[in-house]
Order: structure tokens, then sequence, then C-alpha cells
């Protein structure tokens, strides 16, 4: 049941509402912002059937073929394949892409452990769950994780002002209960469903909230609209940002006018236990092939830097040297993380192997809180040459290209032309729009840092340092009841 490219897109012609610029978008395979990432999901579903990659992104079950990123994972063999498919997805398309599937199906998982919660108010909201991961694993649509709300004043309850800045339900009905807000979530306007869940704790005090709410959502139901930023790509010549044409991805704010969420696609309604705990485990899976991702755009930055060094010989100098050592111990630390958090996995509530939540939240922390300090040690290795370097147009010119070429050439190896795609790539992945977006966006794709190091917080082992300095100091038994208390 696995997917090709042509069924991905065709899945797309479904008369959903999607609207870019201001204007209503009439095939979003067919517009030029939308058609490049489109093109690249498409294509990561064809290399399921290419016999050169079938192998590394498919596993088979009953002489069935399915995509490794979809399946449960029970044994570190599982973990290791899926990463071993996307290191070969990001090698394949020549960049990063962080939205398409296989990060966010995790975020099901987290809430296919909490089954005992959801059969506290209806047991009907846990066979849900468990039927919709099954059903993505059979059917592998394109599906996302509709997350962020426009929240509005965040000094008030949702009651107190316009209600419909936090998604809510609005009434129920014998079909099923009809919801109205708005989400924030990449790749919406071209995927087919999305994991609908409450943002933040804002639902307050009571045990029942019409705040707290968790579904699935299909992109195409009626009331879904679809309000897309302006995309990168295009906007400017390939030849000079090649990342941005190829790999830009979409974000959407997804309305929600009154859309009818059938009773089998809700996973917990008015709990906010539920939504509480979906929130304190939402990324126990899904931040592993999200910093995996960051693994990868350490190499491209890594990659970039070198190149530019190496074709005028600075390489040599110690200087650089430690400058790259630098990125390649950011890069190292990355991979460590996600190493032993495999290595040292755990078993989950319902029985799936869990990355060790320390290692991989420590991991995530570490990634994206040293990622600007490292695009900039990139940009400084790159040199001045990524913001003044004229495009493409003009060292193809007949009457600038003599000049292009006399001092864009450095030897019989780096010739202009060379030399200005180098720094095409350095300028798009570190200077452009496209990478200020990029790094802007790491305060949205998987928590703000201080959620973050929440997740650190709530999963590193406290008792062990306890233990240790307890014991250094002689303290008595009673100080260390209550420093075990405290934690």
């Amino acid at each position: 049941m696995i997917r090709t490219g042509d069924e991905y897109r065709a899945s797309l012609d479904d008369g959903r509402e999607v609207w870019m610029n201001g204007e209503k978008v009439k095939d979003v395979c067919a517009h030029p912002q939308l058609k490049p990432v489109i093109d690249v999901r498409a294509r990561i579903y064809d290399m399921q059937h290419d016999p050169s990659t079938k192998d590394q992104t498919t596993y088979q079950e009953n002489g069935e073929d399915f995509a490794i990123g979809l399946r449960l994972p029970y044994e570190p063999k599982d973990w290791e394949d899926k990463r071993k498919a996307v290191d070969l997805v990001m090698h394949d398309i020549g960049g990063i892409v962080t939205r398409v599937g296989d990060e966010t199906i995790g975020e099901m998982w987290s809430l296919w452990d909490g089954k005992e919660i959801l059969n506290e108010i209806d047991p009907r909201f846990a066979e849900n769950i468990e039927k919709h991961i099954h059903t993505a694993i059979k059917l592998d649509p394109f599906h996302v994780s509709a997350n962020t709300d426009p929240k509005g004043d965040r000094s008030k309850a949702p009651q107190d002002q316009d209600p419909d800045m936090l998604v809510h339900v609005v009434k129920e009905t014998d079909a099923g209960i009809v919801i109205r807000g708005a989400k924030y979530e990449t790749a919406a306007s071209y995927s087919n469903q999305a994991f609908l869940k409450p943002t933040i704790a804002n639902w307050g005090n009571s045990e029942l909230s019409d705040y707290a709410l968790g579904c699935i959502v299909k992109m195409n139901a009626p009331g879904v609209k679809h309000i897309c930023r302006t995309g990168f790509a295009g906007r400017a010549p390939n030849a000079d940002y090649p990342l941005s044409n190829k790999v830009d991805e979409i974000d959407t704010l997804m309305i929600l006018d009154d859309v009818l969420i059938p009773w089998e696609d809700i996973l917990f309604y008015q709990h906010t236990r539920a939504a509480s705990f979906i929130r304190a485990t939402l990324h126990r899976y899904s931040a592993f092939p999200f910093v995996q991702r960051t693994l990868s755009y350490a190499d491209l930055i890594i990659g970039a830097a070198l190149w530019n060094v190496k074709q005028t010989g600075l390489d040599k100098q110690q200087a650089v040297q430690e400058k790259l050592s630098e990125l390649a111990v950011w890069r190292e630390g990355i991979d460590a993380f996600l190493t032993a958090s495999i290595a040292t996995a755990e078993e989950s509530p319902n029985g799936l192997l869990m990355p060790n939540q320390s290692m991989l939240m420590s991991g995530r922390v570490h990634a994206l809180s040293n990622l600007p300090k490292m695009m900039h040690t990139a940009r400084e290795l790159c040199g001045g040459q990524i913001c003044v370097t004229p495009d493409a147009a003009t060292f193809s010119a007949p009457d600038t290209k003599p000049w292009m070429d006399k001092f864009y050439t450095i030897n019989d190896n780096w010739i202009a032309d060379d030399r200005r795609k180098l720094l095409g790539l350095a300028r798009d992945l570190l200077n452009s729009d496209y990478a200020g977006h990029r790094l802007t966006f790491q305060l949205f794709a998987q928590s703000a840092p201080f959620a973050q190091l929440g997740a650190v917080y709530r999963n590193f082992d406290w008792d062990g340092p306890l233990e240790f300095a307890h014991k250094a100091a002689n303290l008595s038994e009673n100080v260390y009841g209550v420093g075990k208390e405290k934690n």
C-alpha cells in the first residue's frame, strides 16, 4: 500500500482550499512556490519503489512493503533503520526537509503510550489512536502535526477574549464534534491529515474543558482553509539560491471554521489530564528524527564552510582549523546524543522502544542552542564574498563574464563558475532570507527553548547526583529524604 509520488500528488487534488499571496491556489501541485517542495515529498515516496533505495526506505511484513519511517519501534535496529533512511533521503534530495511525516507520526505513538489515561474518559479514544496509527502505516498518508494556535492575548484566559484564539469545541452532534479556531502548521497545505492537539495548558484548572482536544483533521475537510506564507522558491534564480528553490517548506495558518470531526477521529476530548499528558510527552519519539535533521544541517554547514576555505588554501591555517574543529565538536555532539539515546533506550509504557529521554532531550538542546553560533562561525569561514558576489547572470553575460572569470578563477581546479556555485550555496544556507527563516524556525518547530529545557528537567535522573553529594557530605537520612521529596 506504500504510495508512489504520483499517487501522493493525486491525493492533493481533493478540493482543498489553499490561499497564497492573497490569491486562491487552483492547483497546489502546479503552484510555483508549492511545487518544488511537493516534488521533494513525491521523490521520497518514489524512493520507496526505486530499486536503488527501496531496501533502505521500506520494510516488509507478511509479504507487504511499508514505509520505514512509519514503522513502530520495538528494538534498536528499528531506530537504526529509520536513521539510515533519513540520511539517505537528505543526501538524495541535496538539502534538509523537516516536515515529511516520519517525524510527526511519533507524536501519535506518544499519545498511544497514554491509553490508560484515555480510557478514563472513554474507551473509544484509546481504540481510535491505535486504529489511526495502524491506518497510517497501511495507507502511508502525508501526516503532519497541528500544534501552535494564534493564542491572542496570553495574559488572558481564552474564555476572556475571542475564544477562537485557541482551537475549541463549539458543539456536539451525532456525527461528531464541531471545532473552531486556527493552527500554524508547516506543510499542512500539501499534506493529507494532521494530528491536532492543544498547544499550551491554558484550558484552566477544571477536569473538563472544550479546549482540551486531540483529533485527526483531514486537510480537505469542509471548513478547513490554508492561508500560506509566501514561499522563497521562485523568488530568485535557482542558480543563485539552489536550496530555497528546492526545499523551502511552506508554513500555513490552518483555519478551522466550524469543522466537523467524526467520532472515530477524536483521540481525546474535554480531558485535561490527557491534554497535559500529551504536552509533556509529545516529543518523546519525534525529537529523534528532528534532531537527526539538525545533524544533516550541520553536515551541510560544515561542507559549505570547508569547501570555501579549501578553495583558497586557508584550511592550512591553525586559526581556520580551530574554527572548523568547533563545528566538528558541535556536529559530533549531536551524533553522540542520538547514538547514546538508542544505545540506552528504554521501554515505553505501551511496550515501544523509547529513545533514552534524558539523552535525546539534552541532544536537542545541544543541537539547537548552538546552531546560531555555528552558523556565524561558518559565515566567518566562508568570508565576506557570500554577501557581495554578483548573481549567476553576471557570470554568463558577455560583457561581464571576462571580469568574473578573471577575479573569481583561482587555478585550473577552481574556475569562476564553480566558485560562484559554492558561494551561492553558502549564501542560501547561511546568509539569505531563507537562512534566517530556517534559523528562526527552530523556535517553532519542536517547541521553544524554555520548553526544550523543561523536557530535560523532567527526564534527567536527578537522584544520582543527589545521592553522590549526599554521601560525599555525609548528610543524615533526614536530609536525604527532604532532597528526594523536593526532587
